[in-house]
């Protein structure tokens, strides 16, 4: 049973890459407000993946705070993987309206200060094939459900490295990629009333970032988002009657929280990215 009485009462929601990370903490925000979650993953128990997080990990968590979620292990790289999960949760709840595309796969060895050239052309897979392939695949999937009722929101959580390097030439291409994703199905779902919105984060303090040195990989922790931040910003889209009006945007999670009102778990705001309307720096900087 989902949480009595939440906004979300009733809603069902698939989360892809919740084990960790902003999607787990939009997990929570989701299962707390109300939601069925269905938390999309490869790291079933804790221990079993590089770092720390699990599907079996956010579930517990999100009963805690009084919501249902429900594990399912799923290769997003596999298409078939994919549909089978599109294929159950329309089979037990007849709907799906939210869908959050948050899994990302970024190399181990990426991030330390090598050129393309000097690593290896898998990296383009791997980061591609989860930010952008896998993504086209969800969203179609969500969009074949959510047709027929004329409504539903999908979120892709991207980020500013879409226009400003970070890390490696390949996490821009994809970031890039999934931009686009959301600013063009976003634009066709729009005439059929469901919304696709992209949310730019700032510096998110998430399992992966605690892990490594701040310092080494040049990022100013201060003013960071916690992972339930993004969250709260897709149950704010999700309980907008009128959120179809912002479908193909890219927004930052602090202007959707200045929009709606909520604030992350201190009380205040995050730093927050660059605005994403304007925001086009010179190459290199």
């Amino acid at each position: 049973m989902s949480k009595q009485g939440g906004v979300l009462e009733g809603r069902v929601a698939i989360v892809a890459g919740g084990s960790r990370g902003i999607g787990r903490g939009c997990v929570l925000e989701l299962a707390a407000n109300g939601a069925k979650v269905y938390v999309l993953g490869r790291t079933l128990n804790e221990g079993e993946g590089a770092l720390p997080g699990s599907l079996s990990k956010t579930v517990q968590e999100a009963a805690e705070l009084g919501g249902t979620a429900i594990p399912v292990v799923c290769d997003l790289r596999s298409d078939d993987q994919i549909g089978a999960v599109f294929a159950r949760v329309m089979k037990e709840n007849g709907r799906i309206d939210i869908l959050v595309n948050s899994a990302f796969d970024l190399p181990e060895g990426c991030g330390n200060a090598e050129p393309f050239y000097s690593t290896p052309i898998s990296y383009w897979d791997d980061m591609t094939g989860i930010s952008a392939r896998s993504v086209y695949v969800t969203t179609w999937h969500a969009a074949q459900a959510m047709l027929p009722r004329h409504q539903g929101l999908i979120v892709n959580i991207s980020s500013q490295g879409s226009r400003e390097y970070f890390v490696h030439a390949t996490y821009g291409i994809a970031k890039s990629a999934l931009d686009r994703i959301g600013q063009d199905t976003g634009n066709e779902l729009a005439r059929e009333g469901i919304a696709v919105v992209t949310l730019w984060p700032s510096f998110v303090l998430t399992e992966r970032i605690l892990a490594f040195d701040a310092d080494e990989w040049g990022v100013d922790l201060e003013g960071a988002e916690t992972p339930r931040f993004p969250g709260r910003a897709v149950v704010a889209l999700a309980t907008d009657p009128k959120v179809v009006a912002r479908s193909g945007r890219i927004y930052s999670t602090r202007q959707i929280a200045e929009a709606y009102g909520f604030t992350d778990l201190d009380g205040g705001l995050p730093k927050g990215a660059p605005d994403p309307q304007t925001h086009y720096p010179l190459m290199g900087s």
